[in-house]
């Protein structure tokens, strides 16, 4: 093994149950199977702990404290960034001159400390932050919590002018891709798309047996894709609906019940999610964002292992994966589709077709290739 390299995450990658920590996690088995040395850095602030089955991965592992809001809140900076300013973790990365890759915008305030002449240093960009948070306080319901999402966006979009133009930016969207490139002007910008868990397409042919929306519901923006699913699309269309997700908030469970052919599963294991994934006839996805920015990763599991999709415009764009879905435009589109869809096989041209398209850009071995172009 003659290649060594720093990942910094902005949280702990395993279990690789959300969209950020599965891209993470994949990103690191890959590399090592590579046979790539993994120092990793992460923060811990959260119920994730420290969990050993990091181990087998990486060379060493540095854990660092997350400063808390009181701490870590700055005028200048967003809390995401200056609440993982760390000189202890400055100290260890200097300790070399390997090349480092930093996951998310979050690990990028360290950057003014670092001698990026002498290093190749990778900014994974998960999202283009200030565009998400924009959308998170659009979709918060308290109003301390709007101001905060506010704030942050704000604050995001000028650090992202001050952003150095030394380092490759990845971002997994071409959406996202542009914005650095034309609106903070930076030089070297580069598609890497995400790493998902799925590397086959495994959707079986013929007829499902329920409709399926899946996501974190904690998620603001999941929730109400899933009240507006319940309210506006299944009054209209009386076939059997699922919800399925975490941490669902009462309310959302109550109405989820109030009919006959809707409920909710709530905190399903992977292996439940799965299942009903592939049971699904229909995976109904849609997304409210008003601005656009990186990619879902259940859009990608629905796809991998899932039968049809209806989804929005929102949801596929800057993905390229437009045409391996359904896409409507309000409620009476969606409803209209599913009552085609639901008794419609499944067909081996779909499965062909997400297979090329799929299998080509997200195969996660040709992309740590392309990754490591960049850092050595």
């Amino acid at each position: 093994m003659n290649k060594y390299l720093h990942i910094v995450c902005l949280d702990v990658p395993w279990p690789a149950d959300y969209g950020g920590a599965i891209d993470m996690m994949n990103r690191i088995m890959m590399l090592k199977k590579l046979g790539v040395g993994i120092h990793l850095h992460y923060f811990s602030y959260n119920e994730r702990g420290t969990p050993n089955e990091l181990n087998q991965y990486c060379e060493t592992i540095n854990v660092y404290e997350r400063e808390n809001f009181q701490k870590g809140f700055s005028f200048k900076l967003p809390y995401i960034i200056s609440s993982r300013n760390n000189e202890k973790l400055v100290a260890n990365l200097q300790k070399d001159d390997h090349p480092v890759l930093l996951e998310g915008i979050h690990c990028t305030g360290i950057l003014s400390l670092l001698d990026i002449s002498k290093r190749k240093i990778v900014v994974r960009m998960h999202n283009e932050e200030s565009v998400y948070y924009k959308e998170l306080a659009r979709s918060a319901t308290g109003i301390f919590k709007k101001l905060y999402f506010h704030n942050e966006s704000r604050l995001l979009k000028k650090y992202n002018h001050q952003l150095p133009g030394g380092c490759t930016y990845a971002c997994v969207s071409e959406n996202d891709i542009s914005v650095l490139k034309n609106d903070y002007s930076l030089p070297k910008v580069e598609f890497l798309p995400t790493f998902p868990a799925w590397q086959k397409v495994t959707g079986e042919e013929g007829i499902g047996n329920l409709c399926l929306y899946h996501g974190n519901l904690a998620v603001p923006e999941n929730e109400e894709a899933a009240l507006w699913l319940l309210c506006k699309v299944f009054t209209k269309v009386r076939v059997p609906f699922v919800i399925a997700g975490k941490k669902p908030s009462k309310r959302l469970l109550k109405i989820a019940h109030l009919c006959q052919h809707t409920c909710l599963v709530a905190d399903p294991t992977e292996t439940e999610m799965n299942d009903l994934i592939r049971k699904a006839q229909i995976n109904v996805l849609p997304c409210f964002n008003k601005s656009i920015t990186g990619i879902r990763l259940k859009l990608l599991h629905a796809l991998y292992q899932g039968r049809h999709c209806v989804v929005n415009d929102p949801m596929v764009a800057g993905t390229g994966l437009d045409s391996t879905c359904h896409i409507g435009t309000n409620a009476n589109a969606f409803a209209s589709i599913i009552t085609q869809l639901y008794h419609q096989p499944f067909a081996e041209e779909e499965i062909k077709l997400r297979k090329g398209l799929l299998c080509s850009t997200y195969d996660n071995e040709k992309n740590t290739l392309q990754l490591t172009q960049w850092l050595w």
